[in-house]
């Protein structure tokens, strides 16, 4: 049975984000499902991510970029077909921590960049989109994302989060040397604490547009080690 890549946007975009990585996934084999979340809440955002991993009959690989990682570190606990957890220049809270604050200790770019609606969703100033989310893709791709965003609710940077699943599911880390949203020192932390297997790669924010190949890669990592794990539990 084929491994199930499940792909979790983070803030300010949605599933069509992963639209350069998805088709090297399934040219490698895999089955692939980029979900998505509403950004209303943590809770809705963890409850439809794990509607599409409990719908997967087989072994899954759960991708999270940014904040869609603080969503994975959730939706993954207690489920038994999850192998292995990939975080893309994303969060990884512990118990008891919120984005918030992480934020603060790790400052960057993102936080001036935020503009509320009427409703307290959040966007990025689109003046801003460029040089705090992706300064190295195209304009064509600039243009898109900047005005595609999907707002998050404020209320989730000051959710406390509770047990994290990367502390029972193997773990691998992207960072994003160049990322002014999420500090790269901060991924680094996230990184270590959890002994992810980490690779680093030359990116704004989202490698997942300006460096595909890594992500495809270091995605396929995971698959391959969680493969040659169920291997040797059968020998």
């Amino acid at each position: 049975m084929k491994t199930t890549v499940i792909l979790v946007h983070g803030a300010f975009a949605d599933g069509s984000s992963w639209g350069d990585v998805i088709p090297g996934l399934e040219k490698d084999g895999f089955d692939v499902i980029a979900g998505q979340n509403p950004l209303t809440s943590y809770a809705d955002d963890v409850a439809t991510t794990r509607r599409v991993i409990d719908a997967q009959s087989g072994d899954v690989v759960l991708v999270g970029h940014s904040y869609g990682g603080a969503v994975i570190t959730k939706a993954a606990l207690g489920a038994s077909n999850v192998k292995a957890l990939v975080y893309v220049a994303a969060f990884a809270p512990d118990a008891n921590e919120n984005l918030q604050a992480l934020l603060q200790q790790y400052p960057s770019k993102i936080g001036g960049a935020l503009v509320p609606d009427a409703a307290g969703f959040l966007y990025i100033d689109r003046s801003q989109f460029k040089e705090v989310f992706a300064a190295d893709v195209s304009e064509r791709v600039l243009s898109v994302m900047s005005a595609t965003q999907k707002p998050i609710n404020s209320q989730t940077f000051g959710q406390t989060y509770e047990t994290p699943a990367w502390k029972d599911i193997p773990s691998w880390y992207l960072i994003a040397t160049d990322d002014q949203a999420i500090n790269p020192e901060l991924q680094r932390m996230f990184a270590e604490r959890m002994g992810a297997t980490t690779r680093e790669v030359k990116s704004s924010h989202v490698p997942f547009a300006s460096n595909p190949a890594a992500v495809v890669s270091i995605i396929e990592e995971a698959a391959e080690s969680t493969r040659e794990r169920a291997t040797a539990v059968k020998a």
